[in-house]
């Protein structure tokens, strides 16, 4: 029964991939914006996240195939636990594409708190000590951020109101009205907005809960939690950046995108050299990419932004990659403990290989598709004149990549000090893998047009236009 809802999720979740890929072709390549009633709306990027939420999330239901069926045979959860985690996969999958359909700003704080309530059931999937407490950090620092970024959605709404008298929640109305609003008011909320989303988005020094949750989680969903989940709070701080900068200009809200890019850059520089945990120091390399991708959002060049929106989905894609990959390996090695792993390739060929590109990818070697996006957001930050601030990326991008290349060294190759105790690789790993690589690899080679039509369509919605 298990292996047949396993199979019908992977098979709901392809049709809703296909689903994203028709609405990004619609919207994003042929640059319309759908509207339903006021509550909801697409745009490009709308369009974009929605079809990064869904590549992921089916990739995630296709590896939850082979993943649960061999927590089962391991005896780690029953087969009523099994059906509890497809609901609550499809509970939070359906939370996160509800994020960037919203138009309502306090629709939209819901959806992305809903999101927070749903994945701490998964974090604390395995009810042991750790997990419960990831959990509890995870859902109480969220909460805490998610709390403060209600208090900023409320001070732009009563920007609104005492400036026009409207009484709207409605992203479209406050944007149309953006010019009439006072600026000091809507930065003071902005701070608000950012500290709270960037909490959840996994923005140093707001990152505290996203080691322990993304190392703890049952690992298709911390594929989700790092290659989706983080990038709908980021969406949310996108959204109010835009009135942000029709109100008071682009330097505010590029200085503060700037300075939290650049610290979560070197935080995570700092941790992802002393790392330990194979789990953790993927989690850590999150917050360095999404640092990334909030310098090229705060350089707000159009090559800038375009690179900024092209690291998003190939993050997406290749840290999801890596995910399955820790996995599996903590599957059949029983930890992800670096110092406990070595030999994947020989042990596990088909992991290994996967691994082996994916770290390649992530460290940025071509013709991975990250170092695509990367060579975009180096080359804007030059060609703006940005000279400091591209020489610490690149300095920065040197030192992790020398770090993760020295770390994934060691758990691929070598002698493997134990043997796996489950060696078998199973034929959802081999899917889920085959389908994110052709991604990684093949955005390295060539962006399709429909892709780059939304990527500029989605940067047109960045600058205002």
């Amino acid at each position: 029964m298990i292996k047949r809802v396993g199979t019908i999720n992977a098979l709901w979740h392809f049709a809703i991939w296909l689903a994203a890929l028709f609405l990004l072709a619609k919207v994003g390549a042929g640059n319309l914006k759908l509207s339903w009633g006021g509550l909801f709306y697409v745009d490009a990027l709308s369009a974009l996240l929605i079809l990064t939420t869904a590549t992921v999330t089916f990739a995630a239901a296709l590896f939850s195939l082979s993943y649960i069926a061999a927590d089962l045979a391991q005896g780690k959860i029953s087969p009523a636990k099994a059906l509890w985690y497809y609901l609550l996969f499809n509970l939070f999958a359906g939370a996160m594409f509800l994020v960037p359909l919203i138009n309502n700003l306090g629709f939209l704080w819901m959806a992305i708190e809903l999101t927070t309530l749903i994945s701490s059931f998964l974090v604390g999937f395995y009810n042991t000590k750790h997990s419960v407490e990831a959990a509890w950090k995870y859902l109480i620092i969220c909460s805490v951020g998610i709390t403060l970024a209600l208090f900023g959605a409320i001070l732009f709404t009563y920007a609104l109101q005492s400036a026009t008298g409207l009484k709207s929640l409605n992203w479209t109305v406050l944007l149309a009205s953006a010019g009439q609003l006072n600026p000091n008011l809507v930065k003071a909320a902005f701070i608000f907005i950012l500290v709270g989303y960037g909490t959840k988005a996994g923005l140093a020094p707001l990152h505290t809960w996203l080691p322990d949750a993304h190392s703890q989680a049952i690992s298709p969903v911390s594929a989700m939690l790092s290659g989706v989940l983080l990038k709908c709070s980021l969406y949310a701080i996108l959204r109010y950046g835009i009135v942000v900068t029709a109100c008071c200009g682009a330097p505010f809200y590029s200085r503060l995108m700037l300075f939290f890019g650049l610290f979560s850059l070197a935080v995570a520089c700092i941790f992802i050299i002393t790392q330990k945990d194979l789990k953790r120091l993927l989690a850590y390399s999150s917050i360095e990419h999404l640092g990334l991708i909030a310098v090229g959002i705060g350089l707000n060049s159009p090559l800038a932004l375009f690179g900024a929106l092209l690291h998003l989905f190939n993050h997406a894609v290749s840290k999801a990659l890596m995910f399955f990959g820790a996995g599996r390996i903590a599957q059949a090695y029983g930890t992800h403990d670096l110092s406990k792993i070595s030999g994947v390739t020989r042990a596990l060929p088909v992991t290994g290989t996967a691994l082996l590109i994916g770290s390649c990818a992530l460290i940025g070697f071509p013709p991975g598709a990250i170092f695509i996006s990367e060579f975009y957001l180096v080359s804007a930050a030059f060609v703006g004149g940005h000279y400091l601030i591209g020489g610490l990326l690149l300095g920065w991008l040197a030192v992790i990549g020398g770090a993760l290349l020295y770390h994934f060294g060691k758990v691929l190759f070598g002698k493997p000090l134990t043997q796996p105790v489950s060696p078998a690789e199973p034929i959802g790993s081999w899917l889920s893998y085959g389908f994110l690589l052709i991604f990684i690899i093949g955005l390295g080679i060539f962006i399709p047009n429909v892709l780059r039509q939304s990527l500029n369509a989605a940067v047109g919605v960045l600058r205002g236009s």
